[in-house]
């Protein structure tokens, strides 16, 4: 495994302190606290939200193109996402395509050579590399984008502090808005997100591209709407499905068509049909 320079100033250092605090308390507040079925509900929607906001909007939106978005779901995918706490969708999408142009190699941010936990989360510990603006030139015209890049910090504690107040308030339970609509949804969130790096780069299958390290791995494809069919995505990432079976569990796909019906999505890009690749919009 790479040797890493911790980088304590990081606010992705910030979080792992905060999640090794959270699986020391969570389970002394579970043994003395009631929670209501309410708050799990809670908890379970935040975590729709959010987790279809990177996967849809930050990846296969922002960092792939694979569709043209009404504005208002910049709206909606940048207030659920900074909710999300991985990061502006800028900073997301410029480390994503870097991943996509390097993969397996030195250059790759999280390369799975330097090791499963490396892959997983110790890269963001280090100290992130300045961001190249022509490599994400185009969302560098889009003035929500850039505010929500430079006031990222503020958008991830104020987005948050929103739904723990509202949830809170409604529910009148403030100590089970923090511990699971708050801080079990992000953990749940990060280390689902973080094994699409890892896990989906071990183990799995690889029906399209066997030289590459990425997989086909079905239980993170649970986890994480759909993004686990990871061998194909690499083999054609313009493509806005990740799952291209109807039997393929693939929620961010099935919510991007729905935008389509609703007028708020087109041009959504189809690479590969009945397992032949071809070039089609529409």
């Amino acid at each position: 495994m790479k040797k890493i320079k911790v980088d304590y100033s990081a606010p992705a250092t910030s979080a792992i302190v905060y999640q090794s605090i959270f699986l020391i308390t969570m389970p002394i507040y579970l043994f003395y606290a009631s929670p209501s079925w309410g708050i799990y509900l809670a908890t379970f929607v935040l975590y729709c939200l959010t987790g279809v906001s990177i996967m849809a909007g930050y990846h296969r939106l922002y960092s792939h193109s694979s569709y043209s978005a009404h504005p208002i779901l910049d709206i909606f995918f940048l207030f659920f996402g900074s909710m999300a706490m991985q990061g502006s969708a800028i900073r997301w999408a410029y480390d994503h395509r870097l991943h996509h142009a390097y993969v397996d190699t030195e250059s790759d941010p999280h390369s799975i050579k330097h090791g499963f936990l490396y892959a997983h989360f110790l890269w963001l510990m280090e100290t992130p590399r300045p961001i190249e603006k022509r490599v994400v030139r185009d969302h560098y015209e889009r003035k929500l984008l850039v505010f929500q890049n430079e006031h990222i910090t503020l958008c991830m504690v104020v987005t948050n502090l929103i739904a723990f107040l509202i949830i809170g308030l409604l529910l009148d339970d403030f100590l089970g808005a923090l511990m699971l609509a708050t801080l079990t949804r992000l953990f749940i969130l990060h280390h689902s997100t973080w094994f699409i790096n890892s896990l989906a780069h071990t183990w799995g299958t690889k029906p399209w591209r066997q030289e590459l390290s990425a997989t086909n791995n079905f239980i993170v494809a649970l986890l994480t709407f759909g993004e686990g069919y990871h061998n194909y995505h690499h083999a054609f990432p313009k493509d806005y499905r990740n799952g291209i079976c109807w039997f393929h569990f693939d929620p961010a796909k099935w919510f991007i068509w729905l935008l389509s019906k609703l007028g708020l999505a087109k041009n959504l890009r189809v690479v590969v049909e009945n397992n032949k690749p071809i070039v089609k919009k529409g």
